[in-house]
């Protein structure tokens, strides 16, 4: 029999802590973010507005899958509504039920949901990777349990599919920007020593295991001298409402072998950094920066050609670059892909129904959103 249990307080979480860990060892597109260690050091940092909804769907007693909810109210076009959504924040590109059954899981969850009362205005499942991962699970599901969904892109994310060889990847480059790079790799090579530090650990499961904060701390500040240290999102290694989090954050991954952190250093003085997530060989990257010292070698570039040649021998699938911008990500990426937003905007919620309207309106006089709702029953 399936039957879901949910869960509002992070300190319940830890009973399914095993369960959760061979779930997401069985969830295809899975990453970091995924993860229940993940979910806790963002809970402790950002539970503040937010309430806690993880649905845990079980048979016979046994978890079988997860669905982990959030409900924040966010200000809109029409004012603040409550969504109820997936903790991701855009922290990461990519998100969606934990388990080998996404379908049937999140068919349960959303049964749940309808079936207790309503703490939410909008129903709001984001991150979603209709093109691949997804392929219309969320649109189905939501469908099937009276969601009536409306389809948008979200955002575009930039990714590195690596080939078999690394010739055939770094070959399918165009010829000027591959002779740009290979020059500076040489021209730094001939300045100086470079060398490349990448500390990847083998999962802890329980086990001590050293997060290398020399290496993580090298690399906020890199981030504190260049342009992260003054301006930027606030999102960045070195900024203080968020330095804590990923400090965390980094301690957590560490123990789940989940941490991929570069660091390439010139005349043994480090030069840039690329700090990502690795999981199931994907990798994801988060965050970078360099030494403006350095700007005349292009640090960043260099490094960045080392950590992929390197990843490919380390047996890498893809790197995803992030979203935002595109331009500087464009010669080294090789497809793009689009992540969506599939919304419900419940009929007796007045000002649920005029962000609906405001949505569509803003599509049929610019073409701001690619918005259609499903008819699928």
């Amino acid at each position: 029999m399936i039957e879901v249990r949910e869960i509002n307080q992070s300190k319940d979480l830890s009973e399914f802590r095993l369960s959760w860990q061979t779930l997401l060892a069985q969830t295809t597109g899975a990453s970091f973010f995924h993860s229940l260690d993940w979910l806790e050091c963002y809970w402790k940092h950002f539970a503040a507005g937010q309430h806690l909804r993880v649905l845990v769907v079980t048979e016979s007693r046994e978890p079988v899958g997860i669905v982990p909810f959030v409900v924040r109210t966010e200000s809109t076009r029409v004012g603040r509504l409550r969504m109820l959504t997936y903790p991701l924040h855009d922290w990461a590109t990519f998100f969606g039920p934990i388990g080998p059954n996404p379908s049937a899981t999140l068919v349960a969850a959303l049964r749940h949901v309808r079936q207790t009362p309503r703490d939410w205005d909008v129903l709001d499942l984001r991150w979603i990777d209709a093109d691949s991962t997804d392929l219309g699970r969320t649109e189905r599901a939501m469908a099937q349990t009276g969601f009536r969904p409306c389809r948008q892109k979200w955002d575009r994310s930039s990714l590195v599919e690596l080939p078999e060889t690394w010739q055939v990847y770094w070959q399918g480059r165009e010829a000027k920007f591959r002779k740009n790079i290979d020059r500076l790799q040489q021209r730094v090579a001939e300045q100086g020593k470079m060398e490349l530090i990448r500390y990847r650990p083998e999962p802890a499961y329980g086990c001590e295991v050293n997060p290398r904060w020399d290496l993580y701390d090298t690399c906020v500040e890199l981030a504190q001298r260049s342009w992260q240290g003054e301006g930027g999102d606030k999102t960045n290694l070195c900024h203080t409402e968020v330095s804590g989090f990923l400090r965390d954050a980094h301690a957590a991954a560490a123990r789940l072998g989940a941490v991929d952190l570069n660091l390439l250093y010139f005349n043994n003085e480090p030069a840039a950094f690329l700090y990502n997530y690795c999981w199931q060989g994907a990798v994801y990257g988060l965050r970078r920066g360099f030494d403006p010292q350095f700007k005349h070698l292009r640090p960043g570039l260099v490094l960045q050609k080392m950590m992929l040649e390197d990843g490919h021998l380390r047996g890498d699938r893809y790197y995803d670059l992030g979203t935002g911008s595109h331009d500087s990500k464009q010669a080294w990426r090789t497809s793009v892909q689009t992540s969506y937003r599939f919304t419900f905007f419940p009929a007796m919620v007045l000002r649920a129904q005029m962000l609906w309207w405001s949505r569509w309106l803003r599509h049929q006089l610019h073409g701001e959103q690619d918005i259609a709702c499903s008819q699928v029953v």
